[in-house]
């Protein structure tokens, strides 16, 4: 090659780079105009309301799969910095101006503008998001995804399915399931217990509630995971169906085909249940049809097929509906409850004063050896307060996504101590996130809100607005009294016999247990670490 060439070549060479400099430079240009100007119309949309002003959205792509660090709250913050979100900026509603990508939103962990945009939808101009409604339509439309009308609509069948004959129900069927467990655990006789992971205890009491109240199944502690035949049985299919809700939400059911272990087995249980339930549905149909309602079970599918047969023209819920209810019914009952009984177990065992006091309670109520009925919930308030206290610091609905669905106004609470209230407009689109971790934080509401106080629920109604875990108003859980009958069950029947000790690591301290364990993971609810516990027999 002569000197010619190789001239030509490097001549060639620069000029190439030279134009991928001047196209990186003139993209980055674009993207800063771009964002300058997406700036200056967020904080328009926000009034210049004070808050965070970050490149990405922290609920949505790719804020919302990025870490969580300095420069990006992602979908963690709400949990790492529920100390400091709203104490920088001396208010609990705050601004969110994304520069890059995403919407600017408003943030809040303020109780009353909770209650101006969850509403229900009637009665505010805020409605559920597309995304959060997408979460929970995979088995169909239900009471969680809707809003306004068909909100209504299914209201008016789901909650008579909630009565006192279920929560008495609930209560024999949870001390029936405890007493399954310890004598398939092997724990009748042990003295010095060690569990890993209290979440296997947990997750599955309360899997096997709402398979028993929810659906009139009959399954048991001891059932296998496989069925004669090899396949999947339809407890395993409920469990996976449950524990990869997520997958199924967000994944084209077309590469759940894929030769992917997980993938595969979540398939083979979707089509599974789906075909299960449709069978059930019209297995209950026709027991209506022939026998009339007085032949019906008192479990929750059952009584939502009688409450919808009897309803007449538009009121009445298509098969995809009753299953859409059924399932969320299943999956938030399922998740959430054992969350929180996860929590309150782990809580007790790092305060053995507190303890010793439901202890004492439970003993006074049913003595060393007595069965508790359902008649005693009401005199077992403390162990009611233990859960209620475990369900605030780790609150499983962590956060309600809404969005205005036209121009309104939202009015926003000043510093705690002042009557200032400010009227912040609210273009039609924008969201608006209540935080309920950093509700249930907020020392507005609570006095030392990070310190672990059943006390200070003791008294408290269970009808009460006073604890949010279940939220407010005409949204709020139908489901609350069926939690805190299986709650206040099983934590009444595992205290009775057990005092509850942190399992330790070798040469690991308390603190460092709590440290570690005491902390929250979060996937669409919000629950605690595993929990490694020892259970001690008391003598």
């Amino acid at each position: 090659m002569d000197t010619n060439s190789t001239s030509s070549i490097s001549k060639d060479g620069a000029q190439t780079i030279s134009i991928a400099l001047q196209v990186a430079v003139a993209l980055l240009v674009v993207l800063g105009i771009s964002s300058f100007l997406k700036y200056r119309g967020g904080l328009k949309v926000v009034g210049g309301f004070p808050g965070l002003r970050v490149p990405f959205y922290p609920t949505g792509p790719p804020g919302v799969v990025l870490p969580t660090t300095w420069w990006n709250p992602g979908y963690l913050f709400l949990w790492t910095r529920r100390l400091t979100n709203y104490t920088q900026f001396g208010v609990d509603t705050i601004s969110v101006v994304p520069f890059v990508a995403g919407p600017p939103c408003f943030y809040t962990a303020n109780l009353d503008v909770l209650r101006q945009v969850a509403g229900g939808g009637h009665k505010t101009s805020f409605a559920k998001t597309e995304s959060t409604a997408n979460i929970m339509l995979v088995w169909g439309m239900n009471l969680l995804a809707s809003d306004k009308e068909i909100w209504r609509k299914h209201r008016r069948i789901v909650a008579p399915a909630f009565n006192t004959k279920l929560y008495r129900d609930v209560w024999t069927k949870t001390l029936q399931i405890y007493q399954e467990a310890i004598v398939a655990e092997k724990w009748t006789s042990e003295k010095d217990i060690q569990v890993s992971n209290i979440q296997s205890i947990t997750f599955k009491v309360a899997l096997l509630i709402i398979a028993q109240c929810g659906f009139g199944f009959d399954f048991t502690w001891s059932d296998p995971p496989k069925s004669t035949s090899g396949q999947m049985s339809v407890q395993e299919a409920f469990s996976a169906v449950t524990n990869d809700h997520m997958v199924l939400a967000f994944v084209p059911k077309l590469l759940l085909r894929l030769p992917f272990k997980r993938f595969r087995k979540l398939h083979e249980a979707h089509e599974q249940i789906g075909e299960f339930m449709k069978a059930q549905v019209a297995q209950r149909k026709e027991q209506y049809s022939l026998k009339g309602a007085d032949a019906m079970g008192h479990d929750i599918f059952s009584t939502l097929v009688k409450a919808n047969e009897e309803e007449g023209g538009k009121l009445k819920l298509e098969d995809s509906e009753l299953v859409g209810n059924v399932f969320v019914i299943l999956f938030a009952g399922h998740e959430t409850t054992a969350h929180a009984l996860a929590a309150a177990l782990g809580l007790l065992s790092v305060h053995p004063e507190i303890q010793e006091e439901i202890y004492q309670q439970i003993f006074s109520v049913c003595g060393r050896d007595g069965e508790p009925t359902f008649e005693d919930h009401v005199k077992l308030d403390k162990v009611q307060a233990t859960f209620y206290e475990a369900a605030r610091l780790f609150p499983a609905a962590h956060i309600l996504l809404r969005e205005a669905w036209q121009d309104t106004i939202i009015h926003i609470p000043g510093p705690a101590g002042t009557d200032e209230v400010t009227a912040i407009p609210v273009p039609k689109g924008t969201p608006v996130i209540v935080d309920m971790v950093g509700v249930q934080y907020n020392p507005r509401y609570y006095e030392d809100p990070t310190a672990f106080k059943p006390s200070r629920w003791y008294g408290v109604s269970n009808d009460s607005d006073a604890f949010l875990a279940f939220s407010v108003g005409p949204r709020a859980c139908v489901g609350r009294k069926f939690a805190t009958s299986e709650a206040v069950a099983f934590l009444t029947s595992m205290l009775r016999d057990f005092t509850v000790r942190p399992l330790l690591t070798d040469g690991e301290t308390v603190d460092v247990w709590k440290a570690r364990v005491l902390d929250a993971k979060i996937g669409i609810t919000l629950g605690v670490n595993d929990v490694p516990l020892r259970l001690i027999r008391r003598n």
